[in-house]
């Protein structure tokens, strides 16, 4: 079986939150469940940004990214988030690898907008180098940055970045780790289940907006490409993984 978990970024802040995510995962992997990582870093990349005087802007919950921002993307989401991600594996007993899109080709992008500047569109994905470490027993940890076959880099949507891996290395089940508790409706209530038609309902009459309508439209892409299975649920509850990987029904199910 083969599982991608996608953590946002705001779970990993805390030391305590990516410990004890770290070791939520940890004892997935040890179950010999062949286990991919991907996270973001937007709220520590707004943080680092404002701390240089840098406002940030986005359009349609994807950050417009400048040279300067994408430096700080390398530095910040490809840099300290990663390494404290991989530190907390590493705590936890699991040989966890640090990755980013741009190693081994793992992910190819390519410019989204000029709006957005280097903001990156995933356009393929080569699983080999996940094939590889998992095989041999370890935990991929990728960071949402891709580059291309020229040498450029580009500031790549988390979530985008997990489908983009699911798709090439076939996952069973794609669960997006996040600090809500799912997909919410009109009425404020958490949706249990969407299908592909409800996910564009809520996108267009306004409901789901911002990085929850950047959830929903990868969550569709990744049915569309094959995966089997796509969660939407609360990282902060305590045992979440394991309840997951169990068939709760814990936030959004998309089908």
């Amino acid at each position: 079986m083969r599982v991608l978990i996608k953590i946002g970024g705001t779970l990993l802040e805390a030391r305590e939150s990516r410990q004890r995510l770290a070791c939520e995962i940890g004892n997935v992997f040890r179950t010999g469940v062949e286990t991919v990582v991907v996270h973001g870093g937007g709220k520590q990349m707004t943080r680092f940004l404002e701390e240089r005087g840098i406002q940030s802007r986005f359009v349609n919950g994807l950050r417009v990214t400048t040279a300067e921002v994408l430096d700080a993307v390398i530095k910040v989401v490809a840099g300290s988030v990663n390494r404290e991600l991989v530190a907390a594996f590493a705590a936890a007993g699991v040989p966890a690898v640090g990755l980013s899109g741009v190693d081994a080709g793992l992910t190819e992008a390519e410019p989204l907008s000029a709006d957005l500047g280097f903001v990156g569109k995933p356009v393929r994905s080569n699983p080999r180098v996940l094939e590889v470490l998992t095989a041999g027993g370890f935990l991929p940890v990728v960071a949402c940055v891709a580059g291309d076959s020229a040498g450029n880099m580009y500031n790549v949507n988390a979530d985008q970045m997990a489908v983009a891996c699911a798709r090439a290395f076939g996952v069973d089940k794609l669960l997006f780790l996040t600090d809500v508790d799912g997909v919410r409706g009109t009425g404020g209530e958490i949706l249990p289940t969407l299908s592909a038609p409800q996910c564009r309902q809520l996108i267009a009459d306004g409901i789901a907006t911002g990085g929850m309508q950047a959830k929903l439209e990868s969550a569709m892409a990744g049915l569309q490409s094959g995966v089997g299975e796509v969660v939407i649920a609360p990282g902060a509850r305590e045992g979440v993984v394991a309840e997951l990987m169990e068939g709760r029904p814990i936030g959004t199910r998309i089908a």
